[in-house]
């Protein structure tokens, strides 16, 4: 029988999501999340009936306080009760100003697990849980860390110091002894030798150092000891810490540049996946919406967990009531509503729908609440229309936003269809679509410019690829843009990962795959030839020297490991591989071997895995699903476990 710790739905996730966003260190000082922070329940109530045919004890482990009752009989928290044969009400209180409330409850038939109701005392709701909880010894306000040492790669004697490169990228604690107790050095980390030797912009520094004192929990890949010898040194180590989310994924091919594209960024996504889908490890380390929005698509064929993806959602979203967009963002409240489409298409937990609908509908509420007269959204004081860190006419109602306005008003028809409750969206979308194609488009350019108030037409990439990604433009408009905008060299490129992922995503959808494999060798490969172990924020090849780490006017303000940058998982698993997961038990193949002639790889398909090898234009696949179906050029062919299927390409 499953057992797990149990808490209010959603209240584990904000728990932790503060103790994430409240993690920023910067330059001696901390920098947590600049935005509203909503609290977990501090006072709860567990909630179960059983029927029991014989007598049984069980046991109620909690950091909490409060007292179970039975039957109306009180007992302390931590201790075995007896209960008799018969019908057996059970309530459990459990607060804390500190700790999670949470219980873990151990007995024959009494036990935790996603069976028990929990309330606020405003309202009772199915009992949050996580299969990485079922531990009574391991608390849920503690995090689960996996760990593993590791050495360093190069010890050189630099600028009056010591530069330790361990090769890599940690996320952890350095151990360094020195073989004088009394001696103190200062050390400083960064993401690149540049940071690291740069003693007044480097982001981390612990000042005076000497044997024995705690370091605290950092990102780097090199630490620099300050006027340190090579002989002052006795040990020096780090700590990497991890939740380990197993990897269930492989590519190997004959394209070496392409392996090791794949390579980085496995590594870039693992170290970005935690409990929860974050920006990246050294600077932020918070969660955004965007970011995650993103890592939701690289997921399902790295990870295939969808607990991950759940727990970020809930992180985001906070509690019911919503007073700010997320991370402040307008754009990123209707990411947020799109990727419940996606989640619900990838994983089909229904359960889960049920229990987040009420704050799904509520955010959807709130951005419809700044419409303006054209029913286009619009940015309140405080709120941050962000779309991209590009040059863009953000005059009143933009382009890109009211097109991901129509993209969620799409996703909540689709998400009322699985719930079965009044779709009042196909209107919305519908009367939407025209309105932007009636103010934005401009026939001249034969483009959708960024906004109609300004009276400047100014055109983006932006804009146009969002209207064709969901599909705003129509067949003549989408060859139009592809024309004007995407092929047009006169449009200013796109310079971060983040919106390079629209943008090869566009194509992918329209089937220009010769667009993603030469961008996956320009823009990625581009940061490999730069020495990159992780895929950065942004890059931009016109750069040179140590601007490349410069950003937000910070010599050291780009992050060097960014989950958005993980992205050429997804391209590769789509659209050259060409695999799509249909349903749990479904998938659909359409593989371009014209850029790929032999490779071999396994992807997850759920808690299944399906393998491919490719040789000869012959792609033969074999898969762990006992039964399963797969879609290739308008026929469907049956998967089992104990056969392999041949497809003469």
């Amino acid at each position: 029988m499953d057992n797990y710790w149990i808490w209010f739905f959603g209240d584990f996730e904000i728990y932790h999501s503060m103790k994430q966003n409240f993690s920023r260190e910067e330059r001696g000082y901390d920098w947590p999340a600049y935005w509203h922070t909503d609290t977990w329940n501090t006072n709860v109530k567990f909630i179960h009936s059983y029927d029991l045919d014989k007598e049984e004890s069980f046991h109620v482990t909690s950091r909490a306080i409060g007292h179970v009752k039975m039957n109306g009989q009180k007992f302390p928290l931590n201790q075995n009760i007896k209960c008799s044969a018969g019908h057996v009400e059970i309530e459990i209180i459990a607060a804390s100003m500190s700790v999670l409330p949470s219980v873990f409850i151990t007995g024959d038939s009494i036990r935790s697990d996603g069976t028990w109701q929990v309330s606020n005392y405003l309202e009772t709701i199915p009992a949050g849980f996580s299969s990485l909880y079922t531990d009574p010894a391991f608390y849920p306000d503690e995090i689960c860390f996996s760990s593993e040492t590791c050495e360093p790669k190069a010890i050189n004697a630099l600028s009056g110091g010591v530069l330790i490169d361990f090769g890599r990228m940690i996320d952890g604690h350095l151990n360094v002894s020195f073989k004088d107790d009394s001696a103190a050095f200062d050390l400083c980390f960064g993401e690149s030798v540049a940071e690291a030797t740069d003693i007044k912009w480097c982001y981390y520094k612990e000042e005076h150092y000497s044997n024995g004192k705690p370091i605290r929990k950092r990102a780097f890949r090199y630490v620099f000891i300050v006027t340190a010898s090579m002989d002052d040194i006795l040990s020096i180590s780090a700590t990497h810490q991890f939740v380990d989310v197993p990897v269930r994924s492989s590519f190997h091919s004959d394209n070496k540049e392409l392996n090791k594209i794949w390579d980085v960024s496995v590594e870039t996504y693992r170290l970005c996946s935690g409990l929860f889908f974050i920006d990246g490890i050294k600077r932020d380390r918070w969660i955004w919406s965007g970011d995650a929005y993103q890592s939701y698509f690289v997921n399902p064929y790295v990870f295939a967990d969808k607990e991950i993806e759940e727990r970020t959602i809930l992180a985001l979203r906070g509690n019911k009531e919503i007073q700010q967009h997320l991370n402040t963002i307008v754009d990123y409240s209707l990411l947020w509503v799109i990727s419940i489409e996606k989640h619900m298409r990838e994983y089909a937990d229904t359960d889960f729908l049920k229990s987040l609908w009420p704050k799904i509908t509520a955010m959807m509420a709130f951005c419809e609440a700044q419409k303006d007269e054209n029913g286009f959204i619009i940015g309140r004081p405080d709120d941050w229309i962000f779309i991209d860190w590009a040059e863009m006419d953000k005059t009143g109602p933009i382009c890109a936003e009211q097109v991901l306005l129509y993209a969620a008003y799409e996703s909540m028809s689709y998400l009322c269809g699985v719930m079965q409750a009044e779709n009042v969206y196909v209107e919305k979308s519908d009367a939407l679509k025209k309105k932007i194609n009636k103010y934005y488009w401009d026939d001249d350019k034969g483009a959708y410019i960024d906004s109609f108030q300004s009276g400047k037409r100014h055109i983006t990439r932006h804009g146009n690829i969002f209207a064709v990604l969901f599909r705003i433009a129509g067949e003549q408009r989408t060859e139009q843009i592809i024309r004007n905008v995407l092929l047009n060299e006169d449009v200013a490129p796109i310079t971060t990962p983040y919106f390079k992922f629209f943008e090869l995503d566009a194509l992918g959808q329209i089937g220009r795959f010769d667009l993603i494999w030469s961008q996956l060798f320009s823009y990625w490969g581009g940061m490999l030839q730069k020495g990159a172990v992780t895929f950065w924020e942004q890059y931009d090849p016109s750069v040179e020297g140590n601007e490349h780490y410069a950003m937000y006017g910070d010599p050291f303000g780009k992050s060097l490991c960014h989950a958005w940058s993980a992205s050429p998982i997804y391209f590769i698993g789509r659209y050259l591989i060409g695999m799509q997961t249909l349903a749990p038990d479904s998938v659909s193949l359409d593989p371009h071997i014209e850029f790929l002639n032999q490779f071999e790889c396994v992807l997850p398909i759920g808690k299944y895995i399906i393998s491919f090898t490719m040789l000869n234009h012959k792609l033969t696949i074999t898969t762990t699903m006992k039964r399963g179906k797969l879609y290739y050029k308008d026929k469907c062919y049956e998967l089992c476990r104990d056969a392999s299927l041949t497809l003469d390409l």
